[in-house]
């Protein structure tokens, strides 16, 4: 029994892992009372996560597996900010088993020394003496390049004594400016500090434009050596990333970062805690709510924060739009003086490190609420649809259609099928219309379509769709009504005319407006935009094979042959567009001004279609 249960669990726990996001994050491994046992990082947490699940598993992982009962994610912005993050959680949580596969080693930072002539050098130890840190850097040889590089553009001291009786070898050799001794004054000396702080920060530009500067007055004096050796500093500082971390940044100020996200009633807010400059965990918290985005943040925050956990002096919280949040004094600041005695900061995002925070958090929201919408399935979404609709029952299965074509060449139809809010691929087709072909007509394009479409399904005793939607307005939902009637086929056909999105019921004189946040209208609107990008394709396909040869054939001296040939070797005009010139006299046998040409017709062929594509995709 107990076997069978566990062999349960770990098959909720693959499910689980399926679908994990892509993106690069940590994950928290729990066992059944909710205690931590494993964190871990990965550069796409899905592919990690069901590594678990798949192949032979070694006796440690086999163990694991055996107490896992769930896992969370938290998504960060890159593999870097996963390691650091990985690192912090161990060490505040001492998972069971990671403690003997992770040594808990704090990353090394850059110091800059609170002096009167300040020093740079790796530490592991921060001291808050008015010092400045940077890093932390999980790569140890990255931080070695990075203070090599600054030794050689700013000898700064290394010694630990200012006054001194003479230069010590360091200045000889032209590391060291030799402050101890008067060689160069105070000022100048922050001046270089200041360039240091600025690399290290990642604001290289200015940087870059004064080396840059320096390095034409060394050629103009025939230093060419210092100039060469300038041209090299640039190229390492522009290879140099200086990535924005998001997860640690050494400001000890202790700061919150609240996003969300909502989808109609539903709604998943997400907190970062940043404590003593480092992030130490992310909280998320799914509600259901009428109200508007800050009232539903006001009642969060309320609920939030209490005397178990009170709120810090700053909290951050995301932007809607160009908008700021409409808190008032009166409200949240008030509530916070009353309850808690003092009122903290609530702030926007005005520097790109607090922004990259949020962003994450606003990530995290996201995530979470995808998989709340896919728990849920689309069943409230399609129950509103039926009373909007006036539909006697759920319409489980919708198929759209789009018409899609140019000046009436290559008229294609494309229909798509959704089966319970989800496209249905295996029942998409593509219609190349016989009876419009040099004309444009779209009524007679949907008559055409339909008639063949529901003529075929009749016959083979098929399923019949519960809704069908139409691309367009009150004329082409008519026309489709008019077939169906004809076929004696009875379900709901509604169209939805894109500009104002509008839904026209056959026969009706005035279209259907929904809110924009109606889960109905997006159902509705994901079912036209899957039959728009379906249709397109293939009409794009057809015109590229059809303009293949005529192009080729306009080039004197190439014939049906020759363009054959051509073709048969680089099998798309785009290809022929990118190839060398001399490649193509070559492989096809042809002299340089042929090649030039052939090539040359190409590109102006591709530049062509591009301009027409956009007026196709105008039209939609």
């Amino acid at each position: 029994m107990k076997d069978q249960i566990i062999s349960e669990n770990i098959e909720n726990l693959k499910a689980a892992a399926l679908d994990a996001p892509k993106e690069p994050g940590v994950y928290i491994m729990k066992n059944d009372d909710g205690q931590i046992i494993y964190v871990g990082k990965a550069k796409s947490l899905k592919n990690r996560l069901k590594s678990y699940f798949s192949g032979e598993k070694d006796i440690k992982t086999a163990t694991l597996l055996r107490h896992i009962r769930s896992f969370e994610t938290i998504i960060v912005a890159s593999e870097y900010e996963a390691l650091l993050l990985e690192n912090t959680l161990i060490k505040q949580h001492s998972p069971k088993y990671n403690i003997s596969l992770k040594d808990g080693k704090t990353y090394p930072v850059i110091r800059v020394t609170h002096e009167d002539f300040p020093r740079i050098f790796r530490t592991r130890r921060v001291i808050h003496d008015g010092s400045l840190y940077y890093g932390p850097f999980p790569n140890v040889q990255g931080v070695d390049t990075m203070l090599e590089l600054i030794d050689k553009l700013f000898p700064l001291r290394k010694c630990k004594t200012v006054k001194k009786r003479g230069p010590c070898m360091y200045y000889h050799i032209g590391r060291c400016m030799a402050p101890c001794c008067a060689k160069i004054s105070a000022s100048e000396y922050s001046l270089h500090v200041q360039r240091v702080q600025k690399l290290l920060s990642g604001e290289t530009d200015a940087l870059i434009i004064d080396l840059t500067v320096q390095m034409h007055e060394e050629a103009k004096k025939l230093q060419f050596e210092q100039a060469a050796r300038i041209r090299n500093a640039i190229k390492q500082i522009e290879n140099i990333s200086c990535e924005e971390n998001a997860v640690e940044d050494l400001n000890p100020e202790d700061r919150d970062y609240i996003a969300w996200a909502a989808d109609g009633v539903l709604s998943t807010f997400t907190v970062f805690s940043m404590r003593g400059g480092r992030m130490t965990g992310r909280n998320l918290f799914r509600t259901r709510s009428a109200a508007c985005e800050w009232e539903s943040l006001e009642i969060f925050i309320t609920s939030y924060y209490d005397f178990s956990r009170l709120p810090p002096v700053k909290i951050y919280l995301q932007t809607a739009g160009n908008s700021s949040p409409d808190i008032s004094p009166n409200s949240l600041n008030y509530w916070f003086k009353e309850k808690f005695g003092y009122e903290p900061e609530l702030l926007t995002p005005a520097e790109k490190h607090h922004e990259a925070i949020l962003t994450m958090a606003k990530h995290n929201a996201l995530e979470d609420l995808r998989k709340r919408l896919k728990e849920r399935g689309a069943g409230p979404a399609l129950d509103e649809l039926a009373g909007v609709l006036n539909l006697e029952t759920r319409p489980e299965r919708i198929e759209g259609f789009d018409i899609a074509q140019l000046d009436g060449k290559h008229p294609v139809a494309s229909l798509i099928s959704f089966k319970n809010g989800i496209p249905d691929r295996k029942n998409y087709r593509h219609f190349k219309l016989r009876t419009v072909v040099g004309i444009v007509d779209d009524f007679a394009s949907m008559r055409e379509v339909v008639k063949r479409r529901y003529s075929r399904l009749i016959r083979e005793g098929s399923e019949l769709p519960d809704l069908i939607l139409i691309d367009g307005g009150i004329g082409q939902v008519n026309a489709a009504k008019g077939v169906l009637d004809e076929l004696k086929i009875d379900c709901g056909v509604v169209g939805l005319a894109k500009r104002e999105e509008e839904l026209w019921l056959p026969g009706a004189r005035k279209p259907i407006v929904l809110s924009r946040q109606s889960e109905a209208l997006k159902v509705l609107q994901h079912v036209r935009d899957e039959c728009h990008r379906f249709a397109t394709g293939l009409n794009q396909r057809l015109r590229s094979k059809d303009l293949f040869f005529p192009v080729l054939e306009s080039v004197e001296g190439i014939g049906p042959k020759r363009a054959a040939v051509i073709m048969k070797k680089y099998e798309s005009i785009a290809n022929i567009a990118a190839a060398d010139v001399n490649e193509i006299s070559e492989s096809c046998k042809l002299s340089e001004a042929a090649a030039r040409a052939v090539r040359a017709v190409a590109k102006i062929s591709l530049e062509n279609q591009a301009q027409e594509i956009n007026i196709l995709r105008r039209k939609h």
